[in-house]
């Protein structure tokens, strides 16, 4: 689904644009149509490319693809990774993420003596809540905040971005970055980045965004507690909005399943969502919470950035493979990227028009040559070279820093 907001005020031609990209969170999921995503519109919009911007800004899943554009690494090398393909840089294995926590699962164990002495300390001074729930209150400090060890996100982002040519330091990178989270004490978002958080490493801020809670335990930092970052909103594009941008690409790969849709598979019996349990409820239920504020902050950014244009992609709400797909499963995978990738293409191509409008006063266009040519996802990424070596990566990214600057008048 693509949703264009041009800007209803005029921009100063004689000055570059400023271009942003906005990538909203959704987990391993989310982060596999997000690559579909992107790579459509790399080689489908010219005079562009989204490893190649100036602004980022990334939530949960979507901050560590934020991170890696930030650092020019492209999203056909991040693609390459992500569906375990033989010439990828590196290997990423998505159950290394599902981890137990076991240093909280022991932390928890170790304050059993306390909460114990503390409940028969308190029956013993109000014997009435004896037949009460508040006499096993205290037993909800035996819980773990996480299920699941987060650290390993942190490795794997760490990783990705030690190579010759990249930095794990905000302030060493040419493009604005910026890695939301939330500080658990305050409910108040952080943007990671700016200053007097941009001291923070860029895979540690990457950890603490995607600090879903109840799966993951919150990240300290500076003796501050951090969750995810779309607690309190989907994409936080006014971050990249409030930088001056022009023009700002946003993806969001959660909306909620539509089961009635035209191009839902109707055969399904109705209960099948109950039947999934408990984690499709709550999918379900997550995403039309998101759904409905991502429609008001689409009109707020409208009123309040008026010089500003929005181009917005999601997911079809009728879209059964996007919902039900098993990221875990390596077909599955890349299923899904090749899936949202001619989703995407296909959306362009019926926009066409539209779109070129859309884009023109950016002097940007649209290749309708390679919209209309029938490729796959896996012939795309034949199209960039495999780059093992740091000075193609930092040679790359001289050369389309060179091609943006020879484009303006």
């Amino acid at each position: 689904m693509l949703t264009l907001t041009p800007a209803s005020q005029p921009r100063d031609q004689d000055r570059r644009p400023t271009i942003g990209l906005a990538i909203a969170g959704g987990g391993p999921l989310g982060a596999i149509y997000e690559l579909g995503v992107l790579q459509a519109i790399d080689e489908a919009i010219d005079g562009v490319h989204v490893h190649d911007l100036d602004v980022y800004v990334g939530v949960s899943s979507g901050a560590f693809l934020s991170a890696s554009l930030a650092n020019r690494i492209t999203a056909s090398q991040m693609a390459r990774v992500f569906m375990t393909s033989p010439d990828a840089e590196y290997d990423f294995h998505p159950e290394t993420f599902l981890r137990p926590a076991f240093r909280e699962y022991l932390s928890r164990a170790a304050s059993v003596p306390g909460v114990l002495f503390d409940m028969l300390t308190e029956l013993i001074r109000h014997p009435e809540r004896l037949t009460s729930l508040e006499s096993v209150e205290g037993l909800s400090r035996l819980i773990p905040t996480g299920i699941f060890d987060n650290v390993n996100i942190e490795r794997f982002v760490a990783q990705a971005l030690e190579k010759p040519g990249r930095s794990n330091d905000f302030r060493e990178l040419q493009a604005r970055l910026r890695i939301i989270a939330v500080e658990l004490d305050t409910g108040q978002a952080v943007r990671f980045g700016e200053p007097g958080h941009d001291h923070v490493p860029i895979s540690t801020a990457v950890q603490a965004s995607a600090a879903l809670p109840g799966l993951y335990p919150p990240v300290e930092i500076d003796g501050r507690y951090y969750v995810d970052g779309a607690l309190r909103r989907t994409l936080h594009a006014s971050v990249a909005l409030e930088q001056g941008t022009d023009l700002l690409l946003a993806i969001n790969p959660l909306v909620p399943f539509d089961a009635e849709g035209e191009h839902t598979d109707h055969t399904q019996p109705r209960d099948r969502m109950v039947r999934g349990g408990l984690p499709i409820v709550l999918s379900q239920t997550f995403r039309s919470l998101i759904q409905s504020r991502m429609q008001i902050g689409m009109r707020k950014y409208e009123s309040d950035y008026p010089g500003a244009s929005v181009m917005l992609v999601e997911p079809n709400r009728d879209d059964e493979k996007i919902f039900y797909t098993n990221v875990f499963s390596y077909r599955s995978r890349s299923d899904l990227a090749e899936h949202a990738y001619q989703t995407t293409r296909r959306e362009l191509l019926e926009h066409a028009d539209q779109l070129e409008a859309f884009l023109e006063p950016y002097r940007l266009g649209v290749n309708r040559t390679l919209l209309e040519r029938e490729q796959t996802l896996s012939d795309s990424l034949q199209h960039e070279p495999v780059h093992f070596a740091p000075v193609g990566n930092t040679l790359d990214r001289t050369l389309d820093s060179l091609e943006r600057t020879l484009r303006q008048p």
